[in-house]
């Protein structure tokens, strides 16, 4: 489990492709320590196990349904990556309840200033809409936000300075995809209330 909190910026090593799976290798030395194999790692959002170290660098197997669901597919030697540590019991959960679980991936349309911030507007997959809702919370490339607005197609979130700064969406433009979690107790919610994908009536 992750908090959402990018605790720092890696850099792709390499990005060794399969025909439906990958092997990701990513420097990070101010992320490594303590860090041991079978460890953890959100990598852009994505929950991935360590299975191999050295140096300043680990590498992480992604496989076929991580593929298809997430953009870490389209990563190129060189780009930028936002990592995170699973959450440990003493730590603070500072953002909020992220699995590192991509569902699917959308795309940055358009950004603005606005005052001191930095505003995203992002289409979604219909199927991830009806779990954002205005002022809640959404993992974007894994980093915790609150959604500023929504509409049919798509939703909203503002970014400060800092955060801009210190994670991988201060680096993006327009066109450009990231990847989305929604939030997890919406989806419970949605299944004890016995309710279908589409949000209409009741199912057995």
């Amino acid at each position: 489990m992750f908090t959402g909190l990018i605790a720092a910026l890696g850099t792709v090593e390499r990005l060794a492709e399969g025909s439906t799976s990958c092997r990701l290798t990513v420097r990070a030395p101010q992320l490594l320590s303590g860090v041991k194999i079978g460890d953890s790692i959100a990598v852009n959002g994505v929950c991935l196990t360590v299975v191999h170290l050295r140096g300043d660098t680990f590498t992480a197997d992604v496989m076929p349904e991580t593929v298809r669901r997430t953009t870490l597919h389209l990563l190129q030697p060189g780009d930028r990556v936002n990592l995170e540590k699973a959450l440990r019991p003493t730590d603070g959960l500072d953002g909020h309840i992220v699995q590192g679980h991509v569902e699917g991936v959308g795309t940055i349309q358009q950004i603005i200033s606005e005052g001191n911030a930095r505003v995203y507007r992002i289409q979604a997959p219909g199927e991830l809409l009806r779990y954002i809702v205005e002022k809640g919370s959404i993992a974007v490339d894994g980093i915790s936000l609150t959604v500023t607005e929504t509409d049919d197609s798509g939703f909203g979130v503002s970014l400060i300075p800092h955060t801009a700064k210190m994670t991988t969406l201060g680096y993006k433009s327009a066109g450009d995809a990231v990847n989305l979690e929604t939030d997890i107790l919406a989806r419970y919610v949605e299944k004890m209330l016995g309710m279908d994908k589409k949000g209409n009536g009741f199912i057995s």
